[in-house]
């Protein structure tokens, strides 16, 4: 109805225009006398110029909100009107001069733009007077005074319910100082951040630069981070033009982006080729890499995506989530154990995977350490379930998620992940039809049970923030770079290998935990005491993500290597597996017990004395 009322208005302005044009080149005694004759051109460029303008969409845009996109499309508009004008210029019948037509080209352009433009005005008026201002205004310094600035600051603007009082801008750019942005001046560079926070009490700083550089961004935080006020950030730049940028986009800094890692690689094609129009299967789909894996490969076209879990809360999350963000997803999703032999069978006999992604598994070390019999056979004959049916079942590839624990591991944890992958590299050896690999990689920033959110709590509580040694270092990696890599891996796979993949320089955690407090506004064991609690049952100072006996061997990604698989002695490995199937249901009380017998197995598990 407002499309119809917008045309209505055009026809209003192309009448308006054309009889102006006509008075300034004629007068008013040429205008009446030839009133009949104009009729006829009138109607033609009524019909065409709304059959343009709908072509090019100008009835489908929401010109309340309109940016500088909308404005040129009407330009396009214009000219190709224009085109018609000339047209009927040269045809006899219409008799009109083409220097009407341009006065009349030009008249309408204005028309046509200036009302689309009080749109805006009006919406941003009234946008204004329903969000008042109340309270204390929060006062606020931004970091940039380019183009990302300039959304901040139309945010605030448009929000004023927000209570922002912009002090003024921070810019490296020495031509930049003293100018301003939408009226706030730019009053200093990163040398004067400091003492502008100090001089004019400075509560929040916001980061608008989100295209700087790595080594430049961190650089630029932890110089923020000396001056005890919280500090927000843009997204990417690459989600500000996905997304859209609203007020909201602004979150707090995360120890992610301290972690100066380069960005990710990669080939949307290769990964494409092999799960588009494919049945895949993700085991562990509602955990936290099992959902990143859902949401990624649903981007690919899959034929079908198959979340199978055991716990229904978080899987009935990434399920909502799937069908409102892809609603034209072939989405199943199974509550199933991969414990559950006979189950899984009846899975695979409906589903038929092509892919499997194997991310079930139970990985939290202390709690393993407590109950070694659940890792054992959550973990070990839970990857053998699955296996079997792959094979059985002709499964093109199984990706197993792996970690760096199973490299020497020192918890039952890290040996039931390593015992997994040499069961993936014996069945890759015994199936014609299925490439059984591994991937693995360290820990990743967010997921369940990881440092970074158990940090989060303790400092919105109060602290203290509890780190367990002062020297204990991890590799870190986002869930999403972990599992665009865990993808781009599959399709490299060929059978047999163990991928690992790169996860920059290790991390101190107790370095951590300092540079979450002060990104929060506060001080270090003055604000925020960090306390030093001791390892815990089963943790490493140090992970490792290379066995002494494997040799490195490079991919097409950089971030994406092979190391070369151990030779096992199969027959011996089987024997040895029916043994420890036997451990469990006899000794299943017994930890120590099934931790020497899995050490038997796993001859680079260490047991802590």
């Amino acid at each position: 109805m407002k499309n119809v009322k917008l045309a209505f208005l055009d026809v209003v302005f192309i009448v308006l225009a054309f009889i102006s044009a006509q008075f300034l080149k004629f007068g008013a005694v040429a205008l009446r006398e030839y009133s009949e004759l104009y009729s006829l051109t009138l109607l033609v460029l009524i019909v065409t110029h709304l059959f343009v303008y709908y072509l090019l969409g100008l009835y489908k845009r929401i010109w309340e909100v309109a940016g500088l996109t909308d404005y040129v499309l009407i330009v396009f508009a214009s000219i190709a009107t224009g085109v018609i004008s000339f047209v009927v210029s040269t045809l006899p019948q219409f008799n009109v001069a083409l220097t009407t037509l341009i006065i009349f080209e030009i008249i309408l352009f204005l028309f046509i733009l200036t009302s689309r433009f009080s749109f805006r005005i009006f919406n941003r008026l009234v946008s204004g007077k329903v969000k008042p201002r109340v309270g204390r205004l929060k006062r606020v310094l931004i970091i940039g005074a380019g183009d990302a600035a300039t959304m901040v600051l139309k945010e605030i603007e448009k929000t004023p319910a927000l209570n922002l009082d912009v002090l003024g801008l921070i810019d490296d750019n020495p031509n930049k100082l003293g100018m301003k942005v939408r009226g706030i001046h730019v009053i200093g560079s990163r040398k004067d951040i400091q003492s502008i926070v100090e001089k004019r009490g400075v509560e929040e700083v916001i980061f608008a630069i989100p295209s700087m550089s790595e080594s430049d961004k961190i650089e630029l935080l932890n110089l923020i981070s000396e001056t005890k006020v919280k500090v927000k950030t843009m997204p990417g730049i690459y989600e500000i033009v996905n997304k859209g940028m609203n007020i909201s986009s602004l979150r707090e800094i995360e120890i992610s982006d301290l972690l100066g890692r380069k960005e990710i690689s990669q080939n949307i094609d290769e990964i494409s080729h092999y799960i588009k129009n494919k049945v895949v299967l993700v085991t562990g789909g509602g955990g936290s890499i099992g959902s990143e894996l859902c949401r990624q490969i649903a981007t690919f076209s899959p034929k079908k995506l198959v979340i199978l879990d055991i716990y229904e809360n978080t899987t009935y999350d990434i399920q909502l989530e799937l069908k409102r963000n892809f609603p034209l997803l072939n989405l199943d999703v199974i509550i199933c154990s991969v414990r559950d032999n006979h189950k899984i069978n009846e899975v695979f006999l409906e589903i038929k995977p092509d892919i499997i992604f194997h991310a079930a598994a139970h990985k939290h070390v202390p709690l393993m350490e407590r109950s070694p019999a659940e890792a054992i056979k959550n973990n070990v004959f839970g990857t053998i379930n699955v296996a079997k049916a792959a094979i059985e079942h002709g499964t093109q590839k199984f990706i197993f998620i792996s970690t760096d624990k199973a490299v020497n591991p020192t918890n039952i944890m890290g040996a039931s992940k390593r015992l997994c992958e040499m069961i993936i590299q014996t069945f890759n050896q015994y199936s014609d039809s299925t490439e059984f690999v591994a991937v693995r990689f360290g820990n990743v920033l967010g997921s369940n049970g990881s440092v970074i959110p158990v940090f989060k709590k303790q400092i919105e509580k109060g602290g203290p923030v509890t780190v367990t040694h002062k020297d204990i270092t991890r590799y870190f990696m986002t869930i999403p770079e972990a599992v665009s890599l865990v993808l781009q891996a599959g399709y490299y796979a060929r059978g047999g290998e163990i991928f690992i993949l790169d996860m920059g320089q290790p991390v101190k955690i107790y370095d951590l935990a300092v540079n979450m407090i002060k990104l929060s506004g506060f001080e270090p064991n003055v604000d925020i005491k960090i306390e030093l609690t001791g390892l815990r049952p089963g943790e490493k100072l140090y992970e490792e993500l290379l066995m002494d006996e494997e040799g490195i061997q490079d991919t097409p990604n950089h971030l994406i290597h092979i190391g070369k698989p151990i030779e096992i002695n199969v027959e011996k490995f089987k024997q040895q597996l029916e043994h420890l199937h036997q451990v469990i249901v006899n000794h299943e009380d017994n930890p120590d017990f099934i931790k020497k017998e899995v050490s038997k197995i796993v001859t680079t598990y260490q047991i802590e004395s």
